[in-house]
């Protein structure tokens, strides 16, 4: 009886050092996974400064998340998104889908440099939808998710906000130049709910469509996405001169 007692007991201490040691762990652990399956999805760099979540009262913070652009943009990055903060519902982080009540996104940065192709932000999108498109094929043809960001978990997530952003503006004839915009707040609701849970890559998407289309709202709409704009509806000769000068003198060159 005591050595069942003994082994017993030697269990529960490695029970205990094992979730010490995950629970010391937990934020470089989402940090790491957070740059990993964030610049898969994305098939840009993402880099994340610190994560701090606590597990008993479920919320989280992230800070310094950034999306590098993807090749042949001259800009330094597509997103900054500051900090977010996270309510989770704790009880649901051991179950296969995880409750998060909240997430806020304060103060992003985002920017939409104009190409030749479409934009920065047209280019990150297609970049996701060809993940998520790849994930559905591996699920429908019964093949096993290689890792979390197209199976494993899923997420409902009840509100993300978006507020207090910026649009920073850019064309290839500015050379990396920019200018800037108010990003229009942003309120999306039950994501992933009507399909018992979302994965990573289809919140990913849902996300970058709404902040990439608040974006594109912004830039169009500004003086500088119409002076760009007029060039691509073909406008030359004396007017595409016009155009030149009027892009140098708005950032006075």
């Amino acid at each position: 009886m005591k050595r069942w007692l003994y082994i017993g007991g030697a269990f529960l201490i490695l029970a205990l050092i094992v979730f010490y040691f995950l629970y010391s762990s937990l934020d470089s652990i989402v940090k790491a996974a957070v740059e990993k399956y964030g610049s898969e999805i994305t098939q840009a760099a993402v880099r994340l400064n610190s994560v701090k979540i606590e597990l008993a009262s479920g919320k989280g913070a992230l800070r310094g998340l950034t999306v590098a652009n993807p090749a042949g943009f001259k800009t330094d990055r597509a997103f900054s998104l500051g900090e977010i903060s996270v309510q989770l519902d704790a009880a649901s982080v051991m179950k296969d889908t995880v409750i998060i009540k909240e997430i806020s996104i304060s103060a992003p940065e985002v920017t939409y440099e104009f190409g030749l192709k479409g934009s920065n932000i047209d280019a990150l999108k297609r970049n996701v939808d060809a993940y998520v498109a790849r994930g559905k094929e591996q699920s429908g043809k019964g093949a096993s998710p290689k890792d979390e960001g197209r199976g494993g978990k899923k997420l409902v997530v009840e509100h993300l906000y978006v507020r207090n952003g910026k649009v920073n503006i850019s064309a290839p004839e500015l050379q990396g130049k920019t200018a800037s915009a108010a990003l229009p707040d942003i309120h999306l609701a039950d994501i992933g709910k009507k399909s018992d849970g979302a994965t990573a890559g289809e919140l990913a998407e849902q996300v970058l469509g709404a902040m990439g289309r608040g974006a594109a709202n912004a830039a169009v709409s500004s003086e500088i996405g119409k002076m760009i704009g007029s060039a691509k509806l073909g406008i030359i000769g004396e007017k595409a001169k016009e155009r030149g000068g009027a892009l140098q003198k708005f950032f006075g060159k």
